[in-house]
């Protein structure tokens, strides 16, 4: 009879333990919740120094803030159905022209590949010195494509002509 009555003792307190973690857990969800809204109804103003910068913040500059205005900021990505709008200002007019941040340089077209390398495969009339230094592009071409398991990826070979290694019976391999 001592057992089973320290069994549902046992069983009770693990189960106490249990509905206070679960309590823990709710109550930290529903302050990350609560901090959640409260940044998002933060209020974003817009002002041009003296040098002619545009700035963004949630605090103005004392000198700045008879000409700082309220600006929306979106609370998050537009979903898939609702369309891009465009921006209001906090007077419910439509914006003018969206303003850039920040400058960006123009994008750069793709690059084409340059060849394979190395450039050329050694033959038989290739002179050593010719033929190791070929040998080591090559490896240092794949080197990349290599896996955690010593395969090769298939674009590697797209990328890089194969060399194999200097005859031994006519050149002796110099390690660089």
């Amino acid at each position: 009879m001592v057992g089973s009555c320290s069994r549902t003792a046992g069983a009770r307190a693990s189960r106490d333990i249990k509905v206070r973690l679960l309590r823990q857990i709710a109550a930290i969800g529903a302050l990350c919740l609560l901090a959640a809204a409260a940044a998002a109804q933060t209020t974003v103003y817009r002002w041009v120094d003296d040098s002619g910068r545009v700035n963004y913040s949630e605090t103005v500059p004392e000198r700045y803030r008879s000409v700082a205005r309220p600006i929306t900021v979106p609370d998050a990505a537009p979903s898939v159905e609702a369309p891009l709008a465009p921006h209001a200002t906090a007077a419910g007019q439509p914006a003018s022209a969206p303003q850039p941040v920040a400058r960006t340089p123009p994008p750069t077209p793709p690059l084409k590949p340059a060849g394979k390398r190395p450039a050329r495969v050694p033959d038989q009339n290739t002179d050593c010195e010719t033929w190791q230094r070929l040998y080591f592009e090559s490896i240092d071409c794949f080197g990349p494509y290599r896996t955690v398991r010593g395969g090769i990826k298939p674009e590697a070979f797209e990328r890089c002509n194969e060399v194999p290694e200097p005859p031994v019976s006519r050149c002796r391999l110099r390690l660089p």
